[in-house]
């Protein structure tokens, strides 16, 4: 049986409420050096929100990045994994579905995230993009 998620995966989550504003999703991502937060309606998960789904869904767009509110740009169908997945099916995901982070979910609860980045860190250490993965942040 190959690797299991949870041993790859990031376990440091930022969650943010669905009504925070994207100011707050992107202050979130540059205090974090992270490029991804995981929107939360109450105790329940509902998506992710990237950097680009930011850039494309509402600064493309016009919108005021105040009054925007997170839910209004997050990615609602998200393909998941659970911390007993394995790699390979998060490279089928990420392959089928061309996404590059992928939350994993314990019931009904976000644990971590697995990003293409960490998959390369773990799986081709020599690789330029786990080199780039690796790397620090370029402020």
């Amino acid at each position: 049986m190959g690797r299991s998620i949870r041993e790859v995966m990031t376990d440091r989550l930022i969650t943010l409420p669905a009504d925070a504003s994207i100011v707050d999703a992107g202050r979130a991502m540059r205090e974090n050096d992270i490029g991804d937060v995981v929107v939360m309606e109450g105790d329940r998960f509902c998506g992710l929100v990237t950097d680009r789904d930011i850039v494309v869904r509402a600064i493309a767009e016009g919108r005021d990045p105040s009054s925007t509110q997170v839910r209004d740009v997050t990615t609602e169908d998200v393909r998941t994994l659970s911390p007993d997945s394995t790699v390979a099916e998060a490279v089928d995901i990420m392959r089928s579905a061309a996404v590059r982070r992928i939350p994993v979910i314990d019931g009904d609860r976000p644990i971590g995230i697995v990003s293409i980045g960490d998959l390369a860190q773990q799986e081709d250490e020599g690789s330029a993009l786990a080199d780039i993965s690796e790397a620090p942040p370029n402020d």
